[in-house]
């Protein structure tokens, strides 16, 4: 099982504080190159962006692979919001007999399968006498490039 942030016992809660940063109307292409047109426009505050629900907000840094086709890769931190219900399809932070990982939650007739998002890792299925708790709802993923 690939968990987050090994021997993570607290994950790091938020402190949701404005952060306004410029932000342009125009976008960028990722294809072509397109004219450069000017860098106008309003601020966003990232806070408000990544964050509805302050104190049950946490930060998590991922540890593993496993997570890699849904776009989450090792080293990447994870806003979880711990004040959303967690639905089908939603990416969530589960604890499996006591140990933190980050998966896709498939409910099937009530029956949870937490889905590895890459092939060379296999799906949890609780059996009898394990464990699972759904612990948060994944709202967002930071990569950091540079």
């Amino acid at each position: 099982m690939s968990s987050i942030a090994q021997g993570c016992a607290t994950p790091i809660q938020i402190q949701a504080a404005s952060m306004a940063v410029p932000m342009s109307d125009a976008s960028v292409c990722a294809g072509f190159p397109s004219p450069a047109e000017d860098f106008a426009s309003a601020s966003l505050d990232i806070a408000s962006l990544l964050i509805e629900h302050p104190q049950a907000t946490y930060l998590l840094r991922v540890a593993g692979l496993s997570m890699v086709d849904y776009g989450i890769c090792d080293g990447d931190l994870i806003v979880v919001d711990r004040a959303l219900r967690p639905r089908h399809g939603h990416i969530v932070v589960a604890v499996v007999d006591g140990d933190f990982t980050v998966k896709k939650l498939h409910l099937q007739r009530g029956t949870p399968r937490l889905k590895a998002g890459n092939p060379t890792y296999p799906d949890i299925t609780p059996k009898e006498g394990q464990t699972l708790e759904i612990w948060g709802v994944v709202k967002s993923c930071i990569k950091l490039f540079a």
